[in-house]
C-alpha cells in the first residue's frame, strides 16, 4: 500500500503525520493543541475522580479535563498539536491509500 504524500509551497515531497492516539494520562488539559488545531480535531473533555469521563463539569463530578480525539477525521497530518504539546500526548502516523 502507499502512503499519502503531498507537495510543501517550494516543491518539496512532505508525507503528512496524522493523529492515531492521544495519551489522556500525559495530559494536562492545557488546551494549547485545541487553540492550535483550526480543524476541530480535538475536544477537552471532564474526567471523575475514578478516571471516567462525565458529562457534567461541575466541579463536585469533575476531578480534572484531558484533551480529547473529537474527529481524527478532519486531521490534515500537520501535526501543529504534537509540536505545542509540554507532555508530548499525541501519537501520529502516515495514511495509507
Amino acid at each position: 500500500m502507499a502512503t499519502a504524500t503531498a507537495l510543501t509551497k517550494g516543491g518539496l515531497p512532505w508525507i503528512p503525520q496524522f493523529i492515531e492516539s492521544l495519551d489522556i494520562s500525559r495530559c494536562l488539559g492545557c488546551s494549547r493543541c485545541l487553540k492550535v488545531c483550526g480543524r476541530g480535531v480535538f475536544a477537552l473533555r471532564a474526567l471523575n475522580e475514578d478516571g471516567e469521563f462525565v458529562d457534567s463539569e461541575e466541579e463536585e463530578e469533575s476531578e480534572r479535563k484531558v484533551m480529547t480525539i473529537l474527529n481524527a477525521a478532519l486531521c490534515i497530518g500537520c501535526q501543529a498539536c504534537a509540536r505545542i504539546c509540554p507532555k508530548q500526548c499525541h501519537s501520529h502516523a502516515p495514511q495509507a491509500v
